[in-house]
């Protein structure tokens, strides 16, 4: 095993891998300081760039920009009270007033070396789990592993959120659409209306960057405004490192709690986040301080969500079963490249595993290093005008989901996703769990497949199956009776649980939930066995489950949307009108010229950019789309003008 661990770490000598890591860095600090995005748009945005690379290559770029998501994300929690991403939100709680009073570097250096250690830890339970967990991963056979799988999907749909009805949807709607296309086990073409595009499904590229980057950037750009009013740092760089080593108790316990909720499938950085801060709260004698700017406020949390990324791996690598939305894309692009996580990747990908590891490790040191010394320029980030960023990430996100396979058919699905995600935000449903059933679908499928054809329905009573069945029996139970007393499990992303347009969009949007899953399950009916057995496991329990949040829907109170969301709804449909164009555009002029245009305009007409600037931007956006589309040997079609 250990040298496995020695092949991997040598990887890094070599200057492309540690180019690649260092990319990785970077791209997680700049991402992590936008607020909203996280590192779940992080490595979605990377992940089309990840097509041309080997699979060592691809996971040191993913896990490094991923590594120090969760590091950034404190600037903007910190010096404005708004979350880089949705775990850094039980930050603010005390980084934010700390930095009202004169002491953000006091906080800000806390919160990096706190998320350095934490980071560590995590990784050294990653490793340790290996020699412990690799003789019990090698017992399992398909039923355990496809109880796992099950496992996941309930943890991650019912367990995170004030919503379980609606995570559970949700997980039952990614299952629904990753099952579109050939199905494995039987020559049938499912849920494809004749369309060639669907025969293969709709690739993981451009569901997380539609359900997460659009509906995350139109969300944003609605809002409107400016990232942050000009903050000073203020002082205490060194006292907030005295705080950690005063407080390492703190860290060790936060680090231990975030590894834990790692390795529970589906609960993600968020939750680790909330638990350490709230037994923090709960251990202290002084309560009555936190919320005003105590330091043990910033370290507590800070500690768990690097380490939850870490404990996330477990599940994922070991098991095949994501421990949160991030690690489910990871899992993808490990199927990509044809390597199944669990019993099999650890016999034969060992070094994979330990490649990832070293990842982690040295993404971490870098991270916190980059941000500690170079925090007075990444607060300048913060100045910015979202709006302004906005065309460069939206061309970046056109570039990636068109490099996935070359098709406008990508394009065309990530907007029609990102109008999804947009409304499941706005609506208060959940979008992990949706990602986290897509992932898992081919591997629950294949498990429940060859469970079968094994062992005949026998699976259901092997050991392993039945205590798995008890602990999803138990989960489920806690639910229904109501004893999910642990108020600081928020749902994935902190803006979401919220119910904004409205109760009539809320109950037509379940409704069409319902009617999809129904008219999904009518259409099944004409599949052979094989191929049928899985549309139905995700649409009758979807169609329980809708009947009965529609019921609720139904019964809440009725609020009807204020002026201010009027507003953020129109403006949102412009953006998402201006999109539209941008891809009428690419169709009839190419990419180039239709970039061009898109970028200037959009600088010009909607940000109000001097036109010297605009054009400025707009070539160096231009410059960079088409040396990249060289490099990876992108092929745009010149537009049908042009043809």
């Amino acid at each position: 095993m250990w040298d496995a661990a020695l092949i991997a770490l040598e990887r890094f000598a070599d200057p492309t891998h540690f180019a690649m890591l260092t990319a990785g860095v970077l791209a997680g600090t700049v991402i992590g300081i936008l607020p909203g995005l996280g590192g779940i748009a992080c490595v979605a945005i990377l992940l089309p760039f990840i097509y041309t690379l080997d699979v060592h290559t691809a996971m040191i770029l993913l896990v490094g920009s991923l590594a120090v998501v969760h590091t950034s994300d404190t600037i903007t929690s910190v010096l404005i009270g708004t979350p880089g991403s949705a775990a850094a939100a039980a930050t603010i709680l005390d980084g934010h007033p700390l930095a009202k009073q004169g002491q953000a570097a006091r906080a800000l250096s806390a919160a990096f070396l706190s998320s350095l250690i934490g980071g560590l830890i995590g990784t050294v339970f990653l490793t340790l789990s290996l020699p412990i967990a690799r003789p019990l991963v090698l017992l399992f056979g398909s039923p355990e592993l496809l109880m796992l799988c099950v496992l996941g999907l309930s943890f991650a749909g019912f367990l995170t959120g004030g919503a379980p009805l609606k995570g559970g949807l949700a997980a039952c709607l990614g299952l629904l659409l990753g099952s579109v296309g050939s199905a494995p086990a039987d020559a049938v073409n499912r849920y494809t209306f004749e369309q060639l595009y669907l025969l293969d499904g709709i690739p993981l590229v451009g569901v997380a960057l539609g359900i997460f980057g659009i509906a995350e950037i139109v969300d944003l750009l609605a809002k409107g405004g400016q990232i942050a009013e000009r903050v000073g740092l203020g002082h205490g760089w060194i006292q907030g490192m005295r705080d950690v080593v005063q407080h390492w108790g703190i860290v060790v316990r936060g680090s231990l709690i975030g590894v834990w909720a790692g390795i529970l499938p589906g609960i993600g950085a968020t939750a680790g986040s909330w638990m350490a801060y709230g037994h923090v709260v709960a251990m202290a004698s002084d309560r009555e301080r936190f919320g005003k700017g105590d330091i043990r406020g910033v370290i507590g949390p800070e500690s768990a969500n690097n380490s939850v990324e870490a404990g996330d791996f477990i599940p994922t690598l070991l098991f095949g079963v994501p421990g949160g939305a991030p690690a489910a894309i990871m899992l993808g692009a490990l199927l990509f490249y044809g390597i199944q996580p669990g019993p099999r990747m650890v016999q034969e990908n060992l070094d994979l595993i330990f490649t990832i590891i070293w990842s982690f490790a040295i993404a971490n040191t870098i991270g916190a290093a980059l941000c500690l010394c170079l925090s007075p320029a990444l607060a300048r980030l913060t100045w910015i005008p979202f709006a302004r960023l906005a065309p460069a990430i939206v061309v970046t996100i056109f570039f990636g989901a068109f490099q996935s396979s070359q098709n406008f058919g990508d394009i065309y699905a990530m907007l029609g996703l990102g109008l999804l995600g947009w409304l499941m935000k706005q609506l208060g449903w959940p979008r992990a769990p949706f990602l986290v059933g897509f992932v898992l679908t081919k591997p629950t499928e294949q498990y429940l497949w060859l469970s079968i054809s094994r062992y005949g329905m026998e699976w259901l009573l092997r050991p392993g199956v039945i205590v798995l069945g008890l602990l999803l029996l138990a989960s489920i139970l806690w639910i229904v009776l109501g004893k999910r007393g642990d108020k600081n499990l928020p749902a994935e992303e902190s803006t979401e649980g919220a119910v904004v347009l409205g109760k009539v969009p809320s109950v037509l949007f379940t409704l069409s939930v319902f009617l999809v899953a129904a008219a999904a399950l009518y259409e099944s009916r004409d599949f052979p066995y094989l191929g049928a057995i899985f549309p139905m496991a995700a649409t009758i329990p979807a169609i329980f489950m809708g009947a009965a949040q529609v019921v609720l829907d139904m019964r809440a109170a009725r609020e009807a949307p204020g002026i201010e969301t009027r507003k953020k709804c129109k403006l949102a449909l412009g953006y998402f009108f201006s999109l539209i164009l941008y891809l009428l555009l690419i169709l009839f002029l190419g990419f180039g010229i239709a970039t061009a245009i898109f970028t200037f305009g959009f600088l010009y007409g909607w940000v109000k950019m001097r036109w010297l600037h605009g054009l400025i931007y707009s070539g160096i956006v231009v410059g960079l789309a088409l040396i990249m589309s060289r490099l990876l040997g992108l092929y745009w079609p010149a537009g049908i003008l042009f043809e």
